[in-house]
């Protein structure tokens, strides 16, 4: 059985050792993410021209995703490196406070405007959450706390406002560098971090297409102000994927609102026919242990019937022990998680008029293949669009992606239920010709045996983008006619 779900692995120290990023992509990694918050561009480098050159010596086209690292709202550092705080004690932030010097009552902080941006009776939350200060007053840049939750706080964590507001901008000047590396990675897809609304991703698009860089944007979903109508749907229709980012969001909105935040933005994701990611923590025990714990096998299974299209492994893969075996677990989930009716039913855009004749030609492959005996489809694209716009039918037919735009390809690797094969109709104008090659192809990778039946889509101009018009069943071992 194909495993429909998409697998994306952060790189890091740990897959540098030799073999491992072998291993991942024998365990099956469909996206690997190069995290921008650590390393140099040459490890970014090294590491994409690494799984260029494994995609090429396996045929298996693993996709890259480049995360920016946005902006970093911290506290500065202890003197001693880590403070214990008690509960009920004051403990104050302040821009003007020697950034080295931190104790047990105060701290400098990273971000100059967070002193005009809380007031009295604001909740601000650090290092995820685990510790928990009330905003008393604000005197001369200074915010005056009083500690909710204590507890150990070191150098360097992170700052959330509880409910959202604070107004940092989504791309640095750190990110806007970064972005020249990634062009010279050619990643296909470049992940946002806190987006605010539309604009900040449409400048990013703009920044990545000025260095001649089309890669897919993610939007990383980590702010309150995200969720709430109409930005959500704004900000999902001026991406490419939207990453459920449940670390930030979780300690904006309150870890119990997340679930159901999860499960809306997955479904109103896939709605807009966009890609669905979802992240933070889903393996997290893999980083020391061997095996994931039984929350974590429901908390993936879980986002598969939610009908994410890719779950991520961060630190389990990057930095951890079991990089591999985190992977081989992941995959194990999604194939008995698969397995289930309800991961196959679907009534997406049932009551929907079509627009576009390719999109129409699209719903009617997919409702011929779950309705016939078919062994899969084969969508012949340029763009990606007739894939992905099958993809988004929840099915367990499995959809081959036949493209010779390696862009096109890269993008492919990130939806659900469709597998990216290089295929190139150039010069190939006769349709019988490219039926016999498609039959070819498959053979080859062993994917089809005579009396299989397939689906193929495409155009009567070959490599016409957005050409799709015409759907050819298919039976292998018979005569291929145009």
């Amino acid at each position: 059985m194909l495993r429909r779900t998409k697998i994306l692995a952060t790189l890091g120290p740990a897959t540098d050792a030799p073999g491992v990023l072998e291993g991942l992509f024998a365990a099956g990694v469909d996206v690997v993410r190069m995290n921008f918050s650590h390393g140099s561009a040459e490890d970014h480098i090294a590491r994409a021209n690494r799984v260029r050159e494994l995609s090429k010596e396996t045929g298996r086209r693993v996709g890259i995703l480049a995360d920016l690292q946005g902006p970093k709202i911290r506290i500065a550092r202890f003197t001693d490196t880590k403070v214990y705080l008690e509960e009920g004690q004051d403990f104050a932030l302040d821009i003007n406070f020697d950034p080295l010097a931190g104790d047990t009552t105060q701290v400098g902080i990273t971000y100059e405007p967070l002193a005009l941006e809380v007031k009295p009776g604001s909740r601000l939350l650090l290092d995820d959450g685990r510790i928990v200060l009330d905003v008393v007053n604000v005197e001369n840049m200074r915010v005056l706390c009083t500690v909710v939750v204590g507890g150990a706080l070191s150098n360097n964590k992170g700052i959330n406002l509880l409910g959202g507001g604070l107004s940092a901008a989504a791309l640095t000047e750190k990110d806007k560098e970064d972005i020249k590396t990634i062009a010279i990675m050619r990643c296909d897809y470049v992940a946002i971090s806190f987006p605010r609304c539309a604009e900040d991703l449409n400048e990013a698009r703009r920044l990545l297409e000025a260095e001649g860089c089309h890669a897919g944007i993610v939007s990383k979903v980590e702010r309150a102000e995200a969720i709430v109508d109409p930005v959500m749907d704004e900000i999902i229709l001026a991406s490419d994927a939207v990453m459920v980012a449940r670390g930030d969001l979780g300690v904006e909105i309150g870890d119990a609102n997340l679930p159901a935040v999860q499960k809306r933005l997955i479904k109103r994701t896939r709605e807009l026919n966009r890609i669905a990611i979802t992240a933070t923590q889903m393996m997290e025990s893999m980083i020391e242990n061997p095996i994931p714990t039984r929350a974590e096998v429901f908390d993936v299974a879980n986002a598969i019937y939610d009908g994410t299209d890719a779950i991520m492994l961060s630190a389990e893969t990057a930095s951890g022990s079991h990089p591999i075996k985190a992977v081989e677990a992941m995959h194990r989930i999604c194939v008995e998680a698969e397995k289930q009716p309800i991961v196959r039913e679907s009534d997406h855009r049932m009551n929907i008029q079509f627009e576009r004749v390719d999109e129409a030609i699209a719903m009617s492959a997919m409702y011929m293949a779950n309705h016939t005996k078919i062994k899969g489809i084969v969508a012949l694209t340029e763009s990606g669009s007739t894939p992905l716009w099958m993809s988004r039918i929840s099915s367990g037919i499995p959809i081959f992606a036949f493209s010779r735009v390696e862009e096109t390809l890269g993008k492919a690797t990130l939806f659900r239920g469709v597998f990216p094969m290089y295929f190139n109709i150039e010069g190939t104008p006769d349709h019988a010709e490219v039926n016999r090659n498609i039959v070819k192809e498959l053979r080859k990778w062993n994917i089809a045996k005579d009396g299989d039946k397939f689906i193929i889509t495409k155009g009567d101009l070959n490599g016409v983008k957005g050409g799709t018009n015409a759907l050819k069943v298919i039976v292998v071992g018979q005569g291929l006619t145009p």
